[in-house]
């Protein structure tokens, strides 16, 4: 019996944020998207599990790009601001399963100057648990980070379903017993709800 729904963020609660975000801190560097793109990606790993601060990120980035570093005092949380947009009917979705008797989860990649916008703007209100990678220095797809969630919600894996629009870390979720629907549209993933006996209405 499923007793809990599980929901990534970003792609999932908001629209993809990624190239927005990576165009903000572009044009504030003075660079190109597909450029800075390629230098972030080796590095946003270790930023979205902790284990690298924004201010050591940019440093090493610009230090390979050989530019300056940002004049803001958040670069990241300056482009989270400008580029996140609600997907309203997921958090609609959302409300009408709490209605109907489920926990609701919440677990993300996400690094700390998100997080610090996720709390600003009162995200947690629709959560019974929350689960940051940032906190935990484990990040999806390793198994740990759906072992945390889990125990925060003391549920067995098959109690749950995990949403994330990322096959891969669905393919981490089922790993380890978690039922998964791979976001693509909001209309899709209720009917993949209703298939697995969850009421949507």
């Amino acid at each position: 019996m499923i007793k809990a729904i599980i929901f990534d963020w970003g792609g999932v609660l908001i629209d993809n944020p990624s190239d927005d975000l990576i165009t903000h801190c572009a044009n504030h560097l003075g660079t190109t998207k597909e450029v800075l793109k390629k230098t972030v990606d080796n590095y946003i790993f270790d930023f979205q599990k902790g284990t690298l601060s924004e201010e050591d990120l940019w440093k090493q980035v610009c230090n390979e790009l050989n530019i300056n570093t940002p004049t803001t005092n958040s670069l990241w949380q300056e482009a989270v601001k400008n580029v996140f947009v609600d997907k309203k009917e997921t958090h609609s979705l959302i409300e009408k399963l709490k209605e109907n008797g489920y926990k609701i989860g919440f677990l993300s990649n996400t690094e700390i100057p998100t997080m610090t916008y996720f709390h600003d703007n009162n995200y947690g209100r629709h959560f019974d648990e929350t689960v940051f990678s940032c906190l935990e220095n484990t990040a999806k797809p390793e198994k740990e980070i759906y072992h945390i969630i889990l125990k925060k919600l003391q549920l067995e894996p098959h109690e749950t379903i995990f949403i994330d629009d990322k096959p891969e870390y669905i393919d981490g979720a089922t790993k380890v017993g978690i039922n998964g629907i791979v976001f693509q549209d909001i209309e899709q993933v209720k009917k993949e709800l209703n298939d697995l006996g969850i009421k949507t209405n």
